[in-house]
């Protein structure tokens, strides 16, 4: 991960994590489905033929949460190269806009009570393209990303990412963490580590790509079966309804 600057570390307000991908704009950008072509080309472009490089992307994302860890640690990739022929050539521009309400949602948490900061698998260069086109760069504080030049990296959902991010922010209560991720495993990790505010983004029925397949969002949710404390929402504005207590009344 990253090392954010200048944070102090006696900071006493909560702190709001925000996955990007997906969770800051809509599945509907087609997003997924661009990256999920861009990783298959990299499997195949490494001697895999096409089945068994949509088996071993799938695989390694169910198993590791990112493709790009399984190829880092049984394939020894360049995660840089990778990033450069993957994240890096998105057309970023042609499918995201700036969106002035989720600007106005940002404007409006309280910064006397929280501090906003974003919590993302990506590497910082991608991170930072999607915030500045989205029109909110100057509105995130501190981004924690996956830091592919080092190539022991964490990413969500293992503990050693929200444990350092927490430690990159100076974040000494987990309780005072408050998290939105379009990933139910990531929420769920975040919350085992005692984080107290999780909230996971669906958007119910909506195609998107998840591990090189095509997926409905929410279709191995079942309605009724959540005990974990974790709020569900299909609308960032939600949050507004969610986490009362740290926006502006």
């Amino acid at each position: 991960m990253g090392e954010p600057q200048g944070e102090p570390r006696d900071d006493d307000r909560c702190i709001v994590w925000l996955d990007i991908d997906n969770t800051l704009y809509s599945a509907s950008a087609g997003i997924s489905h661009a990256m999920g072509e861009r990783i298959h080309a990299y499997f195949v472009s490494m001697g895999f033929p096409d089945e068994e490089a949509s088996k071993l992307h799938h695989h390694y994302y169910s198993q590791y949460g990112l493709a790009i860890r399984g190829l880092v640690r049984h394939h020894q990739i360049d995660p840089l190269d990778f990033d450069r022929k993957c994240d890096g050539s998105l057309p970023l521009e042609d499918l995201l806009k700036p969106d002035p309400a989720l600007r106005k949602l940002l404007q409006d948490i309280d910064r006397s009570k929280a501090r906003v900061w974003a919590l993302t698998n990506a590497y910082h260069t991608h991170a930072s393209r999607v915030l500045r086109i989205l029109g909110v760069d100057d509105l995130i504080e501190g981004v924690v990303y996956c830091d592919y030049a080092n190539p022991n990296f964490s990413c969500k959902p293992e503990p050693d990412f929200y444990e350092n991010a927490m430690k990159k922010a100076g974040v000494a209560d987990p309780s005072k963490c408050y998290f939105v991720d379009d990933s139910r495993a990531n929420v769920e990790a975040a919350r085992h580590l005692g984080w107290g505010h999780c909230v996971h983004f669906c958007e119910r029925g909506l195609l998107h790509v998840e591990g090189g397949k095509p997926k409905y969002i929410g279709s191995d949710i079942h309605d009724g079966d959540d005990s974990s404390g974790i709020t569900a929402v299909s609308r960032l504005e939600e949050l507004r309804t969610v986490w009362p207590e740290i926006f502006v009344q």
